[in-house]
């Protein structure tokens, strides 16, 4: 007689991986389309991940929930991409270009992010607004420490100024009054001049 086990665990296996084939499908679909239009419903999200109304809420009971999961997803990458810029070995002034370009790399995926409102996001558990800033804190502050940045300003102030610095830039790029290669050049060189510091522009371009 057949066991049982020899069936069954491979077809729970497959429904696993489609179940998470069709997460996936539809978080990077709400991405593009809460990207473009923050207002989008979840027939418009489901229609461009290319499954059913029913199987987006079968994985996401409300439209709260799957943008939360939206924004977690979001925090992950980020942190993923703050991981690898080595901001806690490189040069101080190095580091907070690295920091600035992840920052950028994040944004062009996410840019409902610069529209919480419109896109009505619920505060998740996990937040890149709490997770960045600390961050971009330890970083300021080691370069307070060693001499490459000027220590008169308090490093969560000078965090929260440069995270504005580059909103502010991004939403002026969005709207086309800055290129992308104004907005980033600008944010770098106000970054640095906020933080006393500089930065080795060969390495930069």
């Amino acid at each position: 007689m057949a066991d049982s086990h020899d069936t069954t665990a491979p077809t729970t296996v497959r429904r696993r991986s489609d179940a998470r084939r069709s997460i996936d499908a539809i978080l990077n679909a709400a991405r593009i389309v809460l990207g473009e239009r923050p207002g989008a419903s979840m027939e418009d999200i489901a229609a461009t991940a290319g499954v059913t109304r029913q199987t987006v809420y079968a994985h996401f009971p409300s439209r709260d929930a799957l943008v939360a999961a939206l924004v977690e997803a979001a925090a992950a990458e980020y942190a993923a991409l703050l991981d690898d810029a080595d901001l806690d070995t490189a040069p101080p002034a190095d580091a907070l270009a690295r920091f600035l370009s992840a920052g950028w790399r994040f944004l062009g995926r996410y840019p409902l992010l610069l529209n919480a409102t419109a896109a009505r996001i619920p505060r998740p558990h996990s937040d890149p607004h709490d997770t960045v800033p600390p961050r971009l804190e330890r970083l300021i502050h080691r370069g307070q420490h060693t001499g490459d940045f000027d220590p008169s300003l308090p490093a969560a102030w000078l965090a929260a100024a440069i995270l504005g610095l580059q909103h502010t830039a991004a939403a002026q790029l969005a709207t086309g009054r800055l290129t992308t290669h104004e907005a980033e050049t600008l944010c770098l060189e106000s970054t640095l001049r906020l933080c006393g510091g500089e930065a080795d522009r060969s390495g930069l371009s």
